[in-house]
C-alpha cells in the first residue's frame, strides 16, 4: 500500500509539473513509508520525485531502522554536528538540477527550513502538499480501519477506568493518572491528546484543564480522551453524573444526546459535513441552547487526532465510504452544566458505524 501511495503522489507531481515533494511531518512520512519516527526538533524529510525512488533524510540514529521500510528508497543520515538543511538541499539538487516548483507541508515547515530551501534551491514557487495528502488520507483502507477499531476499544476502556475511579475526595488529576497508567500497561504508544477529566463547574469549559478539583455528589463529570495505537488515534467523550443531578442538568444531557443521534443519522453517503453539523446545531438551538454550542460538530480521525475534514456548518464535503470522523456536540452553561458526547464513526454503505461503544445513556455513578 505504501508503494501505491508513493506512486499516486508521483502522478500528482507529474500532472502539476512539480519537481519534488518534501514531506516532513512524522504522520505523512509514516503514511508513505510505514516508518513511524519522531525526530523531535531534528529534520526528518522524505523527498518524493516525479520518477524513481524517494530519498529519506533523517538523523543518523534512525538510518538502520529506516532501511527496513517496505518502500524502496535511499536513506541519507546526518549527525548532530552536520547542517541538515544543507544536506537536504544538496540531496535534491543531485536529482533535480533545475528546481522550479516544490511541494511542502506548509502547515508544518518551520520558517528557518523554508528559508534554507528558498536560498538553496531558488524555486519559482512553493505549493502546498497538505490538500493532496489530506485527500489521500481521507478514505481509510481495511488495515487502517482495523487499527482504528482497536484504538476506539482502548478509548472505551479509558472511559471505563475513569468512571470507576470517581469517588468523593478523589481529584481530576488523580483520575487522569489512573487512566493513563492503565492504558499504558496495555501497550499504547501514548495518549492522542491531553486527557481530560473535568467535574462540576470545570466541565463547562469545553477545553478545561484537569486540576485538584474533587468530585462532589450532584456534579456532572466529563471525560475526553484518546490513544495512539499502531500510529492511529482515537477520541471519545462521555459525560456521567456523580449522584443525582437536577432537572436542568438532565435536560441539557438529553438535549446533547438527541442532537448527537440526529447528527449520526446524517453521516451517510449522499449527505455532507454541513448536513451533519446543521442537524445537531438546529436541534440544540431549538432547545434554547444555541449560544452554548461554540465549536464544530467534529473532525476527521486517523494518523492525527484532528485531521481533514472539519465538520462545520460551512463544509459541503460529501461523506464517502471509508471516512472516519468524530461526532461530538456539546452544551456548556457556566455554573450549571457542561455536557459533550463524542463517538468515532466509520462511514459505510449502510450509514455511520460507531467504533466507540461505551454507553451514552446517562450513567449515574453512586
Amino acid at each position: 500500500m505504501s508503494k501505491e501511495r508513493i506512486h499516486t503522489i508521483q502522478q500528482w507531481l507529474q500532472t502539476e509539473d512539480i519537481d519534488v515533494c518534501i514531506l516532513t511531518s512524522k504522520e505523512n512520512v509514516f503514511y508513505t513509508t510505514k516508518l513511524y519516527k519522531d525526530p523531535h526538533e531534528r529534520l526528518l524529510a522524505l523527498c518524493i520525485f516525479p520518477t524513481g525512488e524517494p530519498t529519506l533524510v533523517c538523523p543518523q540514529m534512525e538510518v538502520s531502522e529506516s532501511k527496513n521500510s517496505p518502500v524502496e528508497m535511499n536513506v541519507i543520515g546526518y549527525y548532530d554536528t552536520d547542517n541538515a538543511e544543507d544536506l537536504l538541499v544538496q540531496t535534491i539538487l543531485k536529482r533535480s538540477s533545475g528546481v522550479r516548483k516544490i511541494a511542502v507541508e506548509k502547515e508544518h515547515l518551520p520558517a528557518g527550513r523554508y528559508e534554507a530551501l528558498l536560498h538553496g534551491l531558488t524555486p519559482q514557487a512553493f505549493v502546498s502538499a497538505e490538500e493532496t495528502l489530506s485527500t489521500l488520507r481521507l478514505v481509510k483502507d481495511e488495515e487502517e480501519i482495523a487499527i482504528l477499531r482497536e484504538a476506539a476499544e482502548l478509548a472505551d476502556l479509558g472511559v471505563e477506568i475513569g468512571v470507576n475511579a470517581i469517588r468523593e475526595g478523589n481529584t481530576e488529576q488523580a483520575v487522569v493518572a489512573e487512566i493513563e497508567y492503565e492504558l499504558k500497561k496495555k501497550g499504547i504508544m501514548g495518549m492522542s491528546f491531553q486527557t481530560m477529566c473535568l467535574t462540576g463547574a470545570n466541565a463547562a469549559n469545553p477545553h478545561g484543564v484537569p486540576g485538584k478539583n474533587t468530585f462532589t455528589k450532584g456534579d456532572l463529570v466529563l471525560f475526553d480522551l484518546g490513544v495512539m495505537w499502531k500510529g492511529y488515534a482515537s477520541d471519545i467523550t462521555r459525560t456521567v453524573a456523580f449522584g443525582d443531578i437536577h432537572e436542568k442538568q438532565e435536560n441539557i444531557y438529553n438535549t446533547v444526546l438527541q442532537a448527537q443521534i440526529t447528527a449520526l443519522e446524517m453521516c451517510r453517503v449522499g449527505k455532507t459535513c454541513q448536513d451533519a453539523d446543521q442537524a445537531a446545531r438546529s436541534y440544540i438551538e431549538a432547545a434554547g441552547y444555541g449560544d452554548y454550542f461554540p465549536h464544530r460538530l467534529g473532525h476527521g480521525l486517523g494518523l492525527n487526532v484532528h485531521e481533514y475534514p472539519s465538520m462545520t456548518s460551512t463544509n459541503t464535503l460529501p461523506f464517502r465510504e471509508g471516512m472516519v470522523c468524530t461526532v461530538e456536540p456539546g452544551i456548556y452553561v457556566p455554573n450549571v452544566a457542561g455536557v459533550r458526547i463524542e463517538d468515532d464513526i466509520l462511514i459505510t454503505s449502510e450509514g455511520a458505524k460507531t467504533l466507540t461503544t461505551f454507553p451514552k445513556e446517562l450513567q449515574i455513578i453512586s
